[in-house]
């Protein structure tokens, strides 16, 4: 069977589809003190449209796998979009704090298939050798995202509303519906007829979690990414609500964290020929532990300000920049065939833990950053067991 071609194009538009997560989240941070005033709502009910964003999105993920494994990437990919853009227009016209909770649900369904079905398109077009590098190039590019989102975030909250928000990610799903129309081919090689009943999706499941490797990299990927949705959800309160920096004061600050997660992206890319995936894991956890150590430290000690909680924070991302991108590629390795429902497992252990994190965060919120970076140090003791224990010690060996 021919191989499905490239489009020059494709590259972007998987960093657009992968995006659906980051800018949905970060975008609308700098408005979330806003939503409490205009609805009433107190911080952990505001959290709440943060913390179930991630619960749809996780279940959402483990719906797509499949669905793409034996429809194709292509219209599910379309069908989820849809869902997104209808979704947003929800929230964009939300009434109170109960309907737009109940829009982020639905409007989450539908971004889940952006990254799960992204990812599967690298593995189907790059095979397990290059899928690596070009995921790197991926989180790379889609840093602009978290980094972009709360600026421009920032800015439209100040000059219009909360709503405005929205209104952007409604422009956003329909540039990504567009691209796929236009770009995307049909990547799925392997379409398996089986892939969706009930029987076959749980033993297909069942057989990625008893797989020891792939077990060892979602969680490890899914501890790193739990440390940064903690300063996801916690940051917007300890910044704004207690520091008093303003909505774009706060973007600025968010992105110079992201610079972080660029730089930690870029230097995976750029070593994936000298050094194996399992070493720059290795080398991100080493980073997750000296920010986490720091951050929490400052914190403890009472020291609140920018730097105390920026600093930290941008060596956390850089050092997920590093495992996330290899963690991802090495959970796909093994199956080509089943990269769909490798893609999805993964994303719903990722985003399911984060919300459970956030939701944490945000019931314990102080104003200060002592919880949030102690959820931080927390999720890399969890990734550093994980690499330990399920993937072995080499790698953090050679990182030292």
């Amino acid at each position: 069977m021919h191989s499905p071609r490239r489009h020059p194009l494709l590259l972007p538009l998987v960093i657009v589809l992968v995006a659906f997560g980051p800018i949905s989240t970060d975008l609308y941070l700098p408005s979330l003190p806003r939503l409490g005033e205009v609805f009433g709502a107190s911080a952990g009910t505001v959290q709440l449209t943060l913390s179930v964003f991630l619960v749809g999105f996780a279940s959402g993920m483990l719906i797509y796998g499949p669905l793409s494994d034996r429809f194709g990437r292509r219209p599910v990919l379309v069908g989820g979009i849809l869902l997104f853009l209808l979704a947003s227009l929800l929230c964009l016209l939300a009434p109170s704090i109960e309907w737009l909770i109940a829009g982020r649900l639905l409007q989450a369904l539908g971004a889940a298939a952006g990254p799960v079905l992204g990812r599967a398109v690298v593995r189907d077009l790059y095979g397990p050798n290059q899928a690596a590098r070009a995921l790197s190039y991926v989180a790379m590019a889609m840093a602009l995202a978290p980094a972009l989102g709360p600026i421009l975030g920032g800015l439209v909250t100040q000059w219009f509303d909360w709503w405005a928000t929205f209104l952007l990610l409604l422009l956003f799903g329909v540039i990504a519906l567009t691209g796929v129309l236009l770009v995307l081919s049909e990547t799925n090689r392997y379409r398996d007829p089986t892939a969706t009943q009930a029987g076959k999706l749980i033993a297909n499941y069942a057989g990625l979690l008893r797989n020891r490797e792939y077990l060892g990299y979602v969680m490890t990927v899914s501890a790193g990414y739990g440390g940064m949705f903690a300063f996801i959800s916690g940051s917007s309160f300890a910044l704004i609500g207690g520091l008093g920096l303003t909505p774009l004061a706060y973007g600025l600050s968010f992105a110079g964290v992201i610079c972080g997660y660029v730089l930690g992206s870029f230097a995976s890319a750029r070593l994936q020929a000298q050094f194996s995936i399992d070493r720059l894991i290795g080398f991100g956890i080493v980073a997750l532990l000296i920010a986490t150590v720091s951050g929490l430290g400052f914190a403890l000690l009472g020291v609140a300000s920018v730097a105390s909680i920026v600093l930290p924070a941008s060596c956390y991302f850089l050092g997920t920049g590093l495992v996330m991108p290899n963690g991802q590629a090495g959970c796909l390795r093994p199956f080509p065939r089943l990269a769909g429902s490798a893609s999805a497992m993964l994303g719903f252990v990722q985003m399911g833990s984060a919300a459970v994190l956030g939701v944490f965060v945000g019931q314990f919120q102080d104003g200060t950053p002592k919880v949030m970076m102690a959820v931080m140090f927390l999720s890399a003791l969890v990734a550093l067991a994980s690499q330990r224990f399920l993937l072995g010690s080499a790698t953090l060996d050679s990182a030292s």
